[in-house]
């Protein structure tokens, strides 16, 4: 079967966890015996085509909007230029017609939509017009919400507000054309079938995929301190500022905490200055499998309702305890795992 994948971003471009997922299931699908092709955004003013060494075929497009809003390049514009960029972003023609370029050229068998913000909603329409079934996979709320998470000024969206009901209303009715509708957690499914969207359409949960390489822990000494750690986007979302806080009450002394990620680097300042303590360490961008063999806890403390993170699969693939939030579809996976729920 030749498979064409499409997502907004792909490697070595990674904001967030999507990325990683998608790539991880085009080598696992193209080590499978099919042939897999991927369709996704650069900032780039002509196509280009590259074929990785595990055969996967990687077409990246120019993204057809006013600026490229990656790499914290959107926190830099006025509120007029990102209302712009989600206007043109509501039905992307000429995205919309790349991809059927792209489509012209490998004719696929199946088409897999990820994320699909910068394309827009307006490919369904093109993969339709090709014939071609359509499997979306929500791995955000980017279909419902301009900002892809359903979350504003520090609390999560009761409601959609008419900015995000104007600019995604286009995808409500074409969301009816996808024909497998699939997410890493319920959560995300049914908040999408809330507002509207996917009527009709067979959906169904599939956790991400997470290879698992060797697990070996560093030694530490009986009396070594207790290491919690905090992986992801440092960023108030996330819930960095509940762990700081949380460690800042602990009574017992014999802890460290160890942050890896990166953030808005005024932001991050901020927290460093507010939080001193000697046993934080801020890591900054760190390998994953070296940041979880150095702790005993992993912190998963989102604040928004996060579809599932990619640092909960991990770490228990890493054998690892979990404290974890309650927000969107972490309890889905934490109480098979029999984690802790706060």
């Amino acid at each position: 079967m030749k498979i064409l994948i499409a997502n907004t971003l792909f490697p070595p471009h990674k904001i967030g966890g999507a990325e990683k997922s998608v790539a991880l299931l085009a080598d696992g699908l193209a080590r499978c015996g099919d042939t897999v092709v991927v369709a996704t955004l650069d900032d780039i003013a002509e196509p280009r085509y590259e074929l990785l060494p595990s055969g996967v075929g990687v077409h990246r497009l120019p993204l057809d909007n006013s600026y490229w809003p990656y790499g914290g390049a959107d926190l830099a514009r006025s509120k007029p230029e990102r209302l712009e960029w989600h206007a043109r972003n509501r039905w992307n023609r000429k995205a919309a017609k790349r991809l059927g370029e792209v489509i012209d050229r490998e004719k696929p068998d199946i088409i897999h939509c990820n994320v699909i913000t910068g394309f827009s909603v307006a490919i369904w329409t093109e993969i339709k017009r090709h014939g071609l079934p359509i499997v979306q996979t929500l791995r955000d709320y980017a279909v419902v919400c301009t900002r892809s998470a359903l979350f504003k000024n520090g609390r999560q969206c009761e409601r959609r507000c008419l900015e995000c009901r104007v600019l995604t209303g286009p995808g409500r009715r074409a969301s009816r054309m996808v024909d497998q509708l699939v997410s890493n957690s319920n959560y995300v499914i049914e908040a999408h079938r809330r507002y509207g969207y996917f009527e009709g359409v067979p959906a169904r949960r599939i956790f991400n995929i997470v290879p698992l390489g060797e697990q070996a822990r560093e030694a530490r000494g009986a009396e070594a301190p207790l290491t919690f750690g905090f992986i992801g986007r440092v960023e108030a979302e996330k819930g960095i500022e509940v762990v700081l806080e949380a460690c800042a009450r602990l009574e017992r002394t014999d802890w460290r905490l160890r942050i890896a990620g990166v953030g808005v680097s005024n932001y991050v300042e901020d927290l460093r200055r507010r939080y001193p303590d000697s046993r934080i360490e801020w890591l900054g961008y760190a390998e994953a499998d070296q940041f979880y063999r150095s702790i005993d806890v992993v912190l998963i403390s989102s604040v928004w309702a996060e579809p599932l993170p990619r640092t909960l699969i991990e770490s228990l693939g890493h054998g690892l305890s979990a404290i974890c939030s309650s927000a969107g579809g972490i309890p889905e996976i934490a109480d098979l795992a029999r984690l802790s729920i706060t």
